[in-house]
């Protein structure tokens, strides 16, 4: 057995989803989902199928997107795992709770902006997710200006009020 990190591919500002599913209906589903959910979201998706003809499946709202998923699917290429890019200006804080109750989704590796690296183990014939490397490790303790800092930017973005 090898392990692999595959360092995900997307511009810095592009926001994603990595999770695992068990159904090929797993694309129609996340993909109905998001459009009912967000109303005009902008996103890519694929989907590593795990058995039969093992395709990447993918759906989307967003050519850019659907092509990047496609691609970093591709590199992880984990049976049942999926990648879901979201268009500028969509948020997994918008998507999160509707992907969860998603019959077919089993986990939720990460939903993030950082720089990712995916840990993969790869026995020859399939590979698995172990994990993910998300952003950096912290360098301190949060301070007051810190906490001031934190509650001023998450009004400025329209997450508090």
């Amino acid at each position: 057995m090898n392990l692999l990190s595959i360092k995900i591919e997307k511009p810095e500002d592009i926001n994603f989803v990595l999770g695992q599913s068990h159904f090929i209906k797993t694309v129609e589903d996340i993909h109905e989902a998001l459009v009912s959910t967000v109303p005009g979201i902008k996103f890519g998706l694929a989907f590593c199928e795990a058995s039969g003809p093992c395709l990447i499946r993918s759906s989307g709202t967003d050519e850019a997107m659907i092509d990047l998923a496609r691609k970093n699917a591709f590199a992880i290429a984990a049976g049942h795992s999926f990648i879901l890019f979201l268009g500028e200006g969509f948020y997994p804080i918008n998507v999160l709770n509707t992907l969860k109750h998603i019959p077919e989704v089993c986990e939720i590796y990460c939903a993030t902006a950082n720089p990712v690296d995916v840990v993969i183990a790869d026995n020859g014939k399939g590979r698995a997710v172990l994990g993910v490397f998300d952003g950096e490790k912290p360098k301190g303790y949060e301070t007051e200006e810190d906490v001031v800092w934190r509650k001023d930017f998450l009004r400025k973005i329209g997450y508090k009020a």
